[in-house]
């Protein structure tokens, strides 16, 4: 069976599979936390350190190659030592989404691995856009709860998971200690690639959300399904349609994560520790 096979056949069992081989290729029985980052966010992670481990993620049982720009595929190993606490963290540099139309396993087949390697915690970052008109450029945001508008599941059967406390209130107060400015709010997760008009925003903003974009759901879906607690940080890299009357574009995004890398690496790094 090809490695794509076994990921459409039986996800579980591919995730376990990528789970023993990054065992075996970093050594490390059991990772603590996994990251997933998102578009713009890479160089971010460097605030971390050298990674103890690195290869590219279509390497693994499972993973496809990167089709997006700003994600470049690679998966690291990281120990991560403060207060005399070591842990250690797997870091998925980019990711899968639906508008790649590959189907939703590949896209949550990094957090599967990521639990069935241990993590107990999985934080999810993305690039989004601010349907809140109060958000500025730049602005790293912590997702309290989501509005699917994909009609997208990565769960299937009668399978019947509370989604009450999916993104965790414990982890988000933790975070919120180490930068009080940071705000929350309300993600939507719009399958693309094409970005919302101004009428489908303003929907959106009626429907009480503050935030857009393609990623993420399924993964915290799929995270927590599995019994990993789940952080949502989302970074406003531009006003959503029809805030501004500007176009939209993916450079535009790029660039303000880019912009924001020290301060979001400086986050992680100084809350990584204090989850466990």
């Amino acid at each position: 069976m090809t490695n794509s096979e076994l990921l459409y056949s039986d996800p579980l069992a591919a995730a376990a599979a990528a789970a023993k081989e990054i065992t075996e290729r970093t050594g490390v029985a059991s990772h603590d936390v996994a990251l997933v980052m998102g578009s713009g966010w890479v160089s971010a992670v460097d605030a971390l350190g050298t990674p103890a481990y690195e290869c590219n993620a279509e390497d693994i049982t499972g993973f496809l190659p990167p089709t997006v720009e700003g994600h470049s595929g690679k998966v690291r190993s990281y120990e991560i030592e403060s207060n005399g606490k070591k842990l250690r963290a797997l870091v998925f540099l980019g990711r899968t989404h639906l508008y790649e139309g590959k189907g939703v396993e590949p896209v949550v087949h990094s957090v599967r691995t990521a639990v069935k390697a241990g993590c107990k915690v999985v934080i999810l970052t993305n690039a989004c856009g601010g349907i809140n008109k109060s958000y500025k450029v730049g602005q790293p945001v912590l997702i309290r709860d989501h509005i699917s508008l994909t009609a997208v599941s990565p769960l299937s059967g009668a399978t019947f998971v509370d989604l009450t406390d999916l993104y965790s209130k414990r982890i988000r107060e933790i975070v919120k200690k180490e930068d009080s400015s940071l705000e929350e709010g309300v993600y939507v997760h719009w399958r693309g690639p094409t970005y919302e008009t101004p009428a489908e925003i303003l929907m959106m903003r009626t429907m009480g959300a503050d935030l857009v974009g393609m990623s993420t759901v399924p993964e915290a879906i799929a995270a927590h399904a599995l019994g990993a607690e789940v952080l949502g940080i989302s970074l406003v890299t531009n006003a959503a349609a029809g805030v501004t009357g500007e176009k939209l574009n993916h450079e535009e995004v790029i660039a303000a994560g880019k912009a924001a890398a020290d301060r979001m690496g400086a986050l992680l790094k100084g809350v990584i520790p204090k989850l466990f």
